[in-house]
């Protein structure tokens, strides 16, 4: 992709899955324990905190990583790659 990503790093008092520092994307793997209403609250919650520090957050089910995961990898690629001129 041409770019790193650190994994399980802390950004903001949460710790990412995934994070690009270069390209300010964190990308969020989640199982099924992120169904839960009230998990899915505290997701929505972090996530906001994050975008408003000026990142952008990625969220994939596991079974997306799965079973689409050339998908999942083009969506990372679009979000870490520079807007063409």
């Amino acid at each position: 992709m041409g770019v790193k990503f650190r994994r399980q790093h802390p950004v903001e008092g949460y710790i990412a899955d995934f994070y690009c520092l270069e390209a300010r994307v964190i990308v969020e793997l989640d199982g099924g324990g992120h169904a839960d209403a009230l998990q899915v609250r505290h997701d929505a919650e972090r996530t906001l905190a994050l975008e408003r520090a000026g990142n952008r957050v990625l969220r994939f089910w596991n079974t997306d990583v799965v079973q689409n995961v050339e998908g999942v990898l083009e969506t990372i690629l679009a979000a870490v790659r520079p807007p063409s001129p």
